[in-house]
């Protein structure tokens, strides 16, 4: 897959593979805020920037992974009520905070594996 090989942001592998595992941290963060892969891929670009296609693919391949969980997730998503947009952009601004702190604080070692 072209997004691992470390071409996502011209540097090495494992800063590649460092920043997708991120992506997908907060994609995890969106899923526990019962957000659609849309609503995700808006957050992330808006607060994270993050390009949407790379919200898109990494999602994607997540799907493929845990195609039981995902299909379960949809039909929780679709009895769920829509956040109102100041209460979806809070949140997302805590996630991104949580999250920066997370990174910050974690070994090196311990975001390549």
């Amino acid at each position: 897959m072209a997004v691992l090989d470390g071409s996502i942001m011209g540097e090495s592998s494992n800063s590649s593979a460092s920043y997708i595992h991120m992506v997908q941290h907060l994609i995890e963060k969106c899923l526990i805020f019962h957000m659609s892969k849309e609503e995700c891929m808006e957050a992330l670009s808006k607060h994270a920037n993050i390009k949407p296609v790379i919200t898109s693919t990494v999602w994607n391949e997540l799907e493929k992974e845990n195609k039981e969980f995902f299909e379960e997730y949809a039909k929780a998503k679709s009895k769920d009520d829509r956040m109102s947009e100041e209460e979806t952009s809070q949140m997302i601004q805590k996630m991104i905070s949580d999250s920066s702190k997370d990174y910050e604080t974690t070994p090196a070692s311990l975001t390549t594996g």
